[in-house]
């Protein structure tokens, strides 16, 4: 997936946010939580994956466990460009969701996730 699609797919999400963080990080929130992390040039993805996904592709090496986020079940990709382009909007859909889940009902009401 190319680094524009990434963002275009990501933003286009419910309440979709991003910002750069950490010096050199874009980093993607809804409701000011985080969902997804690339480094500026895109070229690594840190995901929100399910407990089964997050088993899965580490397992297969598909994977590593991120860097401080693996505790909360967070993935790193080495290489986006070589990743499918539906998968990764099919991944990017699922951490939204997991991430959406969690915030208040006030927040999820306030950007029409309710």
């Amino acid at each position: 997936m190319s680094p524009e699609a990434f963002a275009q797919a990501a933003l286009a999400l419910p309440g979709a946010t991003s910002q750069v963080q950490w010096g050199d990080d874009q980093v993607y929130k809804v409701g000011g939580k985080m969902f997804a992390v690339t480094d500026l040039a895109a070229s690594r993805l840190s995901i929100k994956v399910s407990d089964i996904a997050y088993e899965a592709l580490v397992e297969s090496g598909q994977a590593r466990p991120a860097p401080y986020l693996a505790r909360a079940k967070w993935v790193q990709f080495d290489d986006l460009a070589a990743l499918d382009d539906e998968e990764v909007a099919d991944w990017l859909n699922t951490a939204h969701a997991l991430v959406s889940a969690r915030l208040t009902r006030a927040v999820r009401r306030e950007l029409g996730l309710a």
